[in-house]
């Protein structure tokens, strides 16, 4: 079995006092200062995009609306988190990009478009117009950019938690289904006053039809940053967040475009024709992402299988979904679920370690001491681990 890489501790012992990983973190009060006080920012414009869209909905079809947009996000959030199968984001991040989606981006949406439709009526004096270039030329670019800011955010600011495609779509996704979901609240409370089957068909329509719609735009964004993460190409990492934005804006603007102008006939003819293969073209895109990380893992765990910390049995399970499972699964069947969780940690660390390693191997480790103590606490907590799922110490000698 062929590997490039080998660890700085490969065969030498752990100096560096090691710690267990995500156990005790220092934050300093200012850091914890400053998300509260953005945390406050996105519920004020949050409370205010709720009693905009109840001044015209009205107070009972605002609670209708927001019991209809918000009861089936779980469940698109679990199917969008099945995704992420090798190194799970942070539970924080994932927070603050569906809040930022479904709270910031909104409110910034709301009040660009509103003034770009109210510009173009009264230059052309008409309000068809205004409406129509709100919906196709307006949403597109002012929705697609107030989601993105996040993700470039995250894309510069984390790029221990930014590592390829995969995590692109993750984070893409959830600032989609949080925009989704808020504007979600405007359509299902509108259709209140329509009566019970104008609430239905809105529902069939936006929340199982078509539910990923917004996610789907933003994906592309999320794929190009993904892209551009993980290529060491330097024309790709420059193009490709380009690109990808630049795709987002006109699959949001064809998407609408058919709607507005085609009517029904439009409508499914944009879903079958434009739609459903991008669903399919990401789902591929997916899967083959999903298979790179897993020769990530396989490639940058090996010199821990030549040294004996993990059984050959172990080391091919690591690098594969259904080998993880299987992993978990038998965890469950024999600890219960204390050890189901503990096999669900043991093997989000070891995915951790690959990963960072990787980042290491790439050069995006400024600080070769941290970059060393970081793997030191992932071999440490692993080591936990074991013990914890009464697994036999690992040897250290070369197999």
């Amino acid at each position: 079995m062929n590997n490039a890489y080998t660890p700085n501790n490969a065969h030498i012992p752990i100096v560096t006092p090691p710690r267990r990983v995500g156990s005790s973190g220092h934050r300093s009060a200012l850091k914890i200062i400053l998300a509260i006080f953005a945390l406050m920012v996105a519920v004020l414009l949050g409370l205010i995009v709720l009693l905009l869209i109840g001044s015209e909905t009205g107070p009972i079809e605002l609670i209708i609306g927001m019991i209809c947009a918000t009861l089936p996000v779980p469940i698109y959030i679990m199917l969008l988190l099945w995704i992420d199968r090798y190194e799970s984001e942070p539970l924080w991040m994932l927070t603050t990009v569906f809040l930022w989606g479904a709270l910031v981006a909104v409110f910034i949406a709301i009040i660009l478009n509103t003034l770009n439709g109210a510009i173009v009526s009264a230059a052309t004096n008409s309000a068809r117009i205004g409406e129509n270039f709100g919906a196709v030329i307006s949403a597109p670019i002012v929705e697609e950019s107030a989601k993105a800011f996040i993700l470039f955010v995250l894309f510069f600011w984390k790029k221990d938690e930014f590592d390829g495609i995969v995590d692109g779509i993750v984070y893409a996704g959830m600032v989609g289904l949080g925009f989704a979901m808020t504007e979600n609240i405007l359509y299902y409370g509108r259709a209140v006053s329509g009566g019970a089957e104008s609430l239905t068909f809105i529902f069939i329509l936006r929340g199982m039809a078509a539910p990923f719609s917004h996610p789907l735009f933003t994906s592309m964004t999320g794929i190009g940053l993904g892209w551009s993460r993980q290529s060491n190409n330097g024309f790709v990492k420059v193009v490709a967040p380009v690109l990808g934005f630049m795709l987002a804006i006109l699959l949001h603007a064809t998407w609408n475009g058919t709607a507005t102008y085609g009517g029904p006939v439009g409508f499914f003819a944009g879903y079958f024709l434009i739609m459903g293969p991008t669903f399919i073209i990401t789902l591929m895109v997916i899967f083959f992402s999903l298979r790179r990380e897993g020769r990530i893992v396989r490639e940058f765990l090996y010199p821990d299988y030549q040294r004996g910390f993990f059984d050959p049995l172990e080391y091919e399970k690591l690098a594969t979904i259904r080998g993880r499972m299987g992993l978990s699964w038998y965890a469950m069947t024999n600890k219960g679920v204390s050890g189901w969780r503990a096999r669900r940690r043991y093997n989000q660390i070891a995915s951790e370690l690959a990963f960072h390693r990787c980042r290491v191997a790439r050069g995006f480790a400024k600080d070769p001491n941290y970059a060393q103590q970081r793997e030191n606490d992932y071999l440490y907590t692993l080591q936990e681990l074991r013990q914890k799922l009464g697994m036999a110490a690992p040897s250290h000698g070369q197999q």
